[in-house]
């Protein structure tokens, strides 16, 4: 019903912002990655929205990008997944983030949102298979299916989410599991 809102941003309060529209103050809930993209309050601003009729409220959900209204869209199909589970969704990862644990059924991923335990993130990948993703090159999926092989085995050796994540950085894109174990862990020793 209401697709696009343009008007000026007259306050942000997160996750709901209020937009101006020639007099008329639409109330709208915003991921984050959409709300640290905003303009300063008192500047013009265009959101894509999503109107949701539900018996006690009408409410708009606005969105920075077409991908991102599109991947709302997605999640609030699942079963079980509402407009602010999404909304959470896309508040801890972007619509590429989770286009990209979707292709490598990454649930830790997922994991790592809150409100988002292992079953739910499960359900996620699994509805989502082949709806996002789907689009990715084959080749970037093996390298990044390496990388999280590097990572998992670099937690399971004990060392902490943030050294294992600073040492896959430093790793070749195109590096192999068991040389970029050894490089990890040589970068790690220093």
């Amino acid at each position: 019903m209401i697709g696009k809102l343009t008007g000026i941003l007259s306050e942000k309060n997160p996750p709901q912002v209020l937009v101006d529209c020639n007099g008329v103050g639409y109330e709208v809930d915003v991921p984050m990655s959409t709300f640290y993209n905003l303009p300063a309050t008192g500047e013009r601003v265009s959101l894509l929205t999503h109107f949701v009729v539900r018996e006690d409220a009408q409410i708009l959900y606005g969105f920075g990008s077409a991908s991102e209204r599109a991947t709302f869209r997605q999640l609030i199909k699942i079963s079980g997944v509402g407009p602010r589970t999404a909304l959470g969704v896309l508040s801890g990862m972007s619509a590429d983030e989770l286009a990209r644990a979707v292709s490598d059924q990454d649930a830790t991923r997922l994991t790592k949102v809150p409100g988002i335990g292992k079953k739910t993130a499960e359900r996620l990948l699994l509805e989502l298979k082949g709806k996002l993703g789907a689009d990715l090159p084959a080749h970037a999926t093996a390298s990044s299916d390496h990388q999280s092989d590097i990572l998992q085995a670099l937690l399971a050796l004990g060392y902490s989410d943030k050294e294992a994540s600073a040492a896959l950085k430093l790793l070749p894109a195109d590096v192999g599991v068991s040389d970029g174990i050894k490089l990890a862990l040589k970068s790690l020793a220093r």
